[in-house]
């Protein structure tokens, strides 16, 4: 079966705002439903058969009679079918089953190193995947798509990454086609903080529209939440904060003849140089993580610095996007508060009091599992969403590995 006919079958494009609505947890009967959306009981009637044909909704039991027979509900049904997840970092690997409400139903993962190549590394998480699946006891047909993070760009219509600086081997790597060689179901990439944005905001943040990821660890990205919906620009490449050139002003002292790279400065690998320099071994973001715990003034100082030069470009985001948070994960969130604060002390200093008077600026809550959740609400979004994007890449012609 081809991509696209997976995608016809599941949601009929009539019934989808009526999925939509259902999809919030809050069983309701026929005429609740109707009052919502203004349709004709028997066109909703239609729609709601629709649905539970394809499983997607079930009986909820009955309402409360005002009199006569009690009106039945109806509920989403998450569990008629599941996805996987993978997400993918410098170093580490998460690979889930989750059901149509974002539940993590199976998990595995392990560390990897993302510089060994794409072929080993998608060879152990589609490995995962099938034996999670196995686990599971669904039948394939359940799977209705797979949502893949990895940390570098995309473009997100083809799959493919795009001069990726910490994934050698992997530009222009046709993801979907070697996954379809053991699925044949949609396949979705993404840049891991892009996913990371997704997850944050569907656990943690909810009601807010206009969320800002910002993810420090190897490298440094950000992920957009504009209007509740994810904004990845023209062509996937939105966020790319580790490019911006850091200014330095009177109160941030430059740490050079000249202006710098954030990702050059507020990395991982950038402060344990820093360390390094000043007599105090490091290498990577986790060596860091692993000596603000012993409470070393001058390691807390350099993530201090590293926090304001972080600062200084969230503030220049802060003005141009009015997010209502801003949420700052990856490995090195894990420091303590010296690096949130070093970020709250520039951004409240730079940008306007109109964009700062009700921002929250604040450490993620999603953790490990940010990632790999986000990588299912992409594909879920993706299948059930009325008004996500429909760029999924070209259907699979050679199955079997």
């Amino acid at each position: 079966m081809t991509d696209s006919a997976r995608e016809a079958s599941l949601v009929a494009p009539d019934a989808a705002p009526l999925l939509s609505i259902l999809r919030d947890g809050i069983p309701r009967t026929r005429a609740q439903l109707a009052e919502l959306t203004g349709l004709a009981r028997s066109t909703i009637a239609v729609r709601i058969d629709s649905l539970t044909a394809a499983g997607l909704v079930a009986p909820a039991g009955d309402d409360v009679s005002t009199g006569g027979r009690p009106p039945a509900r109806i509920r989403f049904n998450p569990d008629s079918r599941v996805v996987i997840a993978i997400d993918l970092g410098a170093t580490h690997g998460v690979v889930a089953i989750a059901d149509l409400a974002g539940t993590m139903l199976h998990s595995d993962s392990r560390r990897i190193q993302i510089s060994d190549g794409p072929e080993p590394v998608l060879d152990w998480a589609l490995a995962t995947a099938s034996g999670l699946f196995a686990e599971s006891g669904r039948p394939l047909g359940d799977l209705i798509g797979i949502g893949i993070g990895v940390p570098g760009p995309v473009e997100h219509s083809t799959g493919t990454p795009v001069n990726p600086p910490i994934m050698p081997g992997w530009d222009r790597f046709d993801i979907p086609a070697y996954v379809h060689r053991t699925f044949d179901v949609p396949v979705l990439v993404d840049n891991d903080v892009n996913l990371l944005a997704l997850g944050e905001h569907a656990t943690s943040w909810p009601e807010q529209s206009d969320l800002l990821f910002v993810k420090v660890a190897t490298g440094i990205g950000a992920g957009i939440i504009n209007g509740g919906r994810l904004q990845r620009g023209a062509q996937g490449s939105a966020g790319d904060l580790g490019h911006v050139r850091v200014p330095f002003g009177a109160e941030t002292p430059s740490h050079g003849a000249q202006d710098a790279d954030l990702e050059a400065l507020a990395s991982g690998p950038a402060i344990a140089r820093a360390l390094t320099a000043i007599g105090i071994p490091a290498t990577t973001s986790d060596d860091v993580v692993t000596l603000a715990r012993t409470g070393n003034p001058a390691v807390l100082q350099a993530i201090r610095q590293a926090g304001r030069d972080l600062g200084e470009v969230v503030a220049t985001c802060v003005n141009l996007l009015n997010p209502s948070v801003v949420v700052v994960g990856g490995s090195l969130s894990r420091v303590g508060e010296q690096l949130l604060a070093g970020v709250r002390e520039v951004v409240y200093q730079r940008s306007t009091p109109l964009a700062t008077q009700y921002l929250t600026i604040t450490h993620s809550r999603a953790g490990a599992t940010g990632g790999v959740l986000g990588a299912a609400i992409m594909v879920i979004q993706h299948a059930l969403d009325p008004d996500a994007d429909r760029h999924s890449p070209a259907p699979s012609r050679s199955l079997g590995r």
